[in-house]
């Protein structure tokens, strides 16, 4: 035996001594063990069992399974960000390294979603998706969450009425005004969609517990309390601002390409699945949201996402025809 697997024996002889083992017991599991495979290992065969459609359209599947892809790049997002609420170090490199690999995620969804523009035939879509209601992409709980950890709850509350809320409000009102809950609630009745409310009574526990977690600490939060040293990072506000477009203005408009695709018609607004009024919904230039506010001078958050819209419209026709 080499000194360095003699090395080796003693560390894991310790690290077994610690839990209240003995080694001879885990080697005797190695032994019996089975041979890892890549199918095993990510659950490949339950993974693909997933996309089980509603109807017999085939592009039912394409999307289903491109929601599914979307909601991992989520998750991975989240992940991310969560290790950047963690961080003690408070160094920009780290921030920079976390940031860059969040908006590499988006930009594989937004360079990706020529699949969901362009990926399915109009007519299954209009049937197929007459199946899904009430349910909605709006009912996305991790994309509120990536919302939740990426800024405070007054950058969040609607534009109409963000003026009037700051830090002192409590998450329970400020949650209330929360912009996207505008995007499911009929303008004239007010009246909230069934998409909004089982949404709600799903996930507004969950919400609240998450938003309180992270009072004082979202990346917002992480970036100001920085040195001045690192604050001032030209990578890190670079890459900051990235995400900020990434999520409030690009992913927006390539769902607004989409709709225009399959829900346009000249004259009439067709709804969206879950009965939101996406025209009325989905333009940044509507919502208005940023979450690192003071990394933007007044002039482009008045105009934010405005320049994009027409091309944004123009493309979507374009590849309609």
């Amino acid at each position: 035996m080499d000194e360095q697997l003699n090395h080796q024996l003693q560390k894991l002889e310790e690290k077994f001594k610690n839990s209240g083992q003995d080694m001879k017991s885990y080697l005797d599991g190695l032994l019996y063990d089975r041979y890892l495979t890549y199918w095993d290992y990510i659950h490949l065969d339950t993974l693909l069992s997933l996309q089980i459609p509603r109807t017999y359209f085939p592009d039912e599947e394409i999307f289903i399974g491109y929601h599914q892809i979307t909601e991992l790049y989520f998750k991975l997002i989240i992940h991310e960000q969560k290790q950047i609420i963690d961080d003690k170090l408070q160094q920009a490199e780290f921030f920079t390294k976390k940031l860059e690999r969040i908006n590499r995620y988006f930009r594989i969804l937004i360079d990706s979603f020529d699949v969901m523009i362009r990926g399915m035939e109009k007519e299954q879509f209009l049937k197929f998706r007459m199946s899904l209601l009430p349910a909605s992409g709006f009912q996305s709980a991790q994309y509120r969450m990536i919302e939740f950890y990426s800024t405070p709850m007054e950058n969040l509350v609607h534009v109409s009425v963000r003026e009037d809320y700051s830090q002192a409000d409590s998450i329970e009102d400020m949650y209330e005004q929360i912009y996207w809950k505008r995007g499911a609630t009929d303008i004239e009745t007010k009246n909230k969609t069934l998409t909004l409310k089982q949404f709600e009574f799903r996930y507004t526990p969950r919400f609240i517990r998450i938003m309180n977690e992270v009072k004082g600490q979202t990346l917002y939060h992480k970036y100001l309390a920085l040195p001045e040293g690192e604050k001032n990072n030209p990578a890190l506000i670079n890459e900051l601002r990235k995400f900020d477009v990434n999520a409030n203005v690009n992913w927006l408009l390539m769902h607004m390409g989409a709709a225009f695709r399959y829900l346009h018609k000249e004259g009439k607004t067709v709804l969206a699945t879950g009965g939101t009024n996406w025209k009325d919904f989905l333009p940044p230039s509507f919502q208005k949201i940023h979450y690192f506010p003071n990394l933007w001078t007044p002039e482009e958050k008045e105009n934010w996402g405005r320049e994009w819209v027409t091309h944004a419209y123009n493309s979507a026709k374009t590849k309609q025809h």
